[in-house]
């Protein structure tokens, strides 16, 4: 992967946060995405939030997958801790590194396709284990990289840039993870950063399993379907001299939604979703209530957006096992190796 820099350059004026940092210390190398693109904006809105959390970089760990989405990594807290894992996998690698070193705060990005699909069950054992991380789902319904095909998440309705009808049902990350014990569910729109801003910063500092799932459009795969200039047409009908590709600038699909509001957002085919902010005393302690309003919001054609779910006295994977205090990255090898003696002891336990 190539990784373009950003300029060092940065106007003194700046404002800084309580350890002196400024936004841009907390940026990494320069998109490679397609201009228009939802994940950046998530990009933007992390950088925000773990600016505004005043965490050090260095106490980070951000991991991901494959796919467009675990692309974006790169692009925030460069001087944080990395990890791109196979694809599917980021939560199993998010596990052993978590009991490895619980002192880290780990933020792992995947993609609808990364997450529901080839990573579903690696997925659903991070969310049983309950993980102390920010898992940040964004999800754009397609296979961005692999040109398009539908996701597990895409609605039932839905048209590929083929003309294609998605009739399969979708796997709603949401329900999913509610339905497995999650500790701490939130949805928004990479266009609404005035909203996901805080629910990053209330996910990062939940002492759990964070599941945020984001809705971030893809620009590349909405372009209309018949379309002599649509890039379907062009491919079939071009003679190539060169295998290349462009990706047309779109503009970034912004709004916000005030507190128990609906509003229609036009995406860059020119479809709509109806994005609804949870209203004012709806109880996010409540699984069975969430789990319902969220089915009423889908069945009416809404997404539900918001802090949906938290359960306040959740424990995490480490204190669930029991694990010491100190990481174990930090014991020295005789007391993580303490002799083949001690291992018969402990052997004969389980005879």
């Amino acid at each position: 992967m190539t990784y373009i820099l950003k300029p060092k350059v940065r106007h003194p004026g700046l404002p800084t946060n309580a350890l002196g940092l400024t936004a841009r210390d907390y940026e990494g190398a320069m998109s490679t995405l397609c201009a228009g693109c939802g994940h950046d904006s998530v990009t933007a809105a992390v950088i925000q939030a773990v600016f505004e959390l005043d965490l050090p970089p260095h106490r980070v760990a951000k991991l991901s997958g494959i796919g467009c989405s675990s692309k974006t990594p790169t692009y925030f807290l460069g001087q944080a801790h990395g990890f791109n894992a196979v694809h599917g996998r980021m939560p199993a690698i998010a596990a052993g590194a978590s009991a490895a070193n619980r002192d880290l705060i780990y933020l792992g990005v995947s993609g609808d396709g990364d997450s529901l699909s080839i990573g579903l069950g690696h997925l659903c054992h991070a969310i049983r284990r309950n993980v102390r991380m920010l898992y940040l789902i964004e999800n754009n319904g397609v296979y961005g990289l692999t040109k398009g095909q539908f996701s597990a998440s895409a609605d039932v309705g839905t048209r590929s840039k083929r003309g294609e009808e998605n009739r399969q049902e979708p796997i709603d990350p949401i329900h999913l993870a509610l339905t497995l014990g999650v500790s701490f569910a939130a949805r928004g729109f990479s266009g609404d950063k005035v909203h996901l801003v805080p629910i990053l910063k209330a996910a990062l500092q939940h002492d759990g399993f964070a599941l945020v799932d984001v809705i971030s459009p893809c620009v590349a795969f909405n372009d209309h379907v018949g379309s002599t200039k649509s890039y379907l047409h062009t491919r079939e009908h071009a003679q190539l001299a060169v295998l290349a590709d462009f990706i047309p600038p779109a503009a970034e699909i912004t709004a916000s939604v005030e507190p128990g509001g609906v509003r229609s957002v036009t995406m860059h085919d020119g479809s709509t979703i109806q994005f609804r902010q949870v209203p004012d005393g709806y109880d996010p302690t409540n699984r069975e209530s969430v789990e319902n309003y969220v089915r009423e919001r889908q069945r009416a054609g809404e997404v539900a957006m918001g802090l949906l779910y938290v359960e306040p006295g959740s424990v995490e994977m480490n204190e669930n096992l029991g694990t010491v205090d100190r990481p174990l990255c930090e014991l020295p090898y005789e007391e993580l190796c303490p002799g083949s003696a001690r291992l018969e002891e402990i052997q004969l336990q389980y005879r």
